[in-house]
């Protein structure tokens, strides 16, 4: 059954100040993607819902080295730093080939690579999707239940009871802009109405299957009288938006931000917030505010794909995810790793990356399921309506 709620109030306060302050080796092999993956003392891969029933971690990684592949997808190297993750686990864990396609995928495309993909050597192993597209996923029978070993710190309600999805790392939804060519940087929804910033303002992809664009829209609508039961004000704030000649559809990148095409952008804080120096060494001014009119705090979600070609290894990958290594890295990139009050009580934390955290104030607050499911509905049926013309 799914968790009743995408609601994590201890871990947000925790989050808050750190933005502020502070035997015999068993018999492996590997199989066919068909054929039921590999298998460790007569247990399926497929199957393991831990680490220890493969007879610990040791054991894991023999068997996924004898996989030797992983298959991810949707992973930008300029995401939540998955390009030194990525190269960490490589580094890691040397007889693992990491095959990465389409970075910039939203997280509907893993969702419909999982699907039409079942079967196939080239489907998705693990996914990294927005928490809208978890619970959907899961409630489709798409995941594999898996605990990695470092479970019980993830609060209760950051994760799904049987392991289908565990919450990984997260931000604030933010408005990046180039202080070289916008003379004052918007810092709230309001703002980006004004007539200076015509045909600037863009989105990291459409709302309808980018998880980043998704909480755009919500966080516009709790800057404009809506609420997480009331979507619809954030449409039709980028329905004035686009009246007004503000809204730029091109979706934004570092190569569109490097060229000039997307001056301003609605995306998550840490994804802005790495941006910066990258510009820095190209000639620009890239600044980050979490808009002080409708903050909105969300974690994106793993999942181990039911049928993953490579099983083993995309357990291992999870657990490497979940380890103090992993979720420092995610620090490092700006983002919120879940586990961070765990790492903070047991002095395991990268203090100096938790420091360059954008600064929030203020408490968030988090949809239920049930307001995300009626949110993604009302997207679905008026985002092309909005922005039409």
């Amino acid at each position: 059954m799914l968790a009743s709620r995408i609601r994590f109030a201890g871990l947000a306060a925790c989050l808050l100040v750190g933005a502020t302050a502070c035997g015999a080796a068993p018999s492996t092999t590997a199989a066919p993607a068909a054929s039921g993956g590999s298998a460790a003392a007569g247990v399926d891969a497929r199957t393991a819902a831990s680490a220890a029933d493969f007879g610990g971690l040791d054991k894991l990684v023999e068997a996924a080295n004898k996989e030797g592949k992983l298959h991810v997808i949707a992973l930008p190297p300029d995401w939540a730093n998955y390009g030194k993750i990525i190269a960490a686990f490589k580094a890691k864990y040397p007889g693992i080939e990491i095959e990465e396609e389409t970075p910039d995928a939203a997280s509907a495309d893993e969702i419909n690579a999982v699907k039409t993909r079942k079967g196939q050597d080239r489907a998705p192993d693990v996914l990294d999707i927005a928490q809208s597209f978890a619970i959907s996923g899961a409630a489709e029978g798409l995941f594999a239940p898996y605990k990695v070993q470092t479970w019980d710190k993830i609060p209760e309600n950051q994760k799904e009871a049987t392991g289908l999805w565990f919450n990984d790392y997260g931000g604030y939804v933010s408005i990046g802009c180039d202080a070289k060519k916008i003379a004052t940087c918007p810092t709230s929804f309001a703002d980006l109405l004004k007539p200076e910033y015509k045909g600037k303002v863009a989105m990291n992809g459409n709302p309808t299957q980018s998880g980043s664009a998704f909480a755009g829209v919500y966080s516009a609508a709790l800057a404009n009288g809506g609420s997480f039961d009331d979507i619809q004000p954030g449409l039709d704030f980028f329905k004035k938006l686009k009246t007004a000649g503000n809204f730029n559809p091109v979706e934004t990148t570092p190569a569109t931000i490097e060229k000039g095409e997307t001056q301003i952008s609605i995306d998550w804080d840490y994804n802005n917030a790495a941006y910066a120096p990258k510009m820095a060494e190209k000639g620009l001014d890239w600044k980050t505010n979490i808009p002080s009119d409708g903050k909105f705090l969300q974690l994106y979600a793993q999942a181990i794909n039911k049928d993953a070609p490579h099983p083993a290894a995309a357990r291992l990958w999870q657990e490497f995810l979940y380890s103090p290594e992993g979720q420092n890295l995610y620090l490092a990139g700006f983002a919120r790793p879940v586990l961070l009050p765990a790492m903070k009580a047991d002095g395991s934390v990268d203090a100096a990356a938790e420091a360059n955290l954008p600064p929030v104030d203020g408490e968030p607050a988090f949809p239920t399921e049930e307001q995300v499911t009626k949110a993604k509905e009302v997207l679905a049926s008026g985002w092309g309506a909005a922005v039409a013309g």
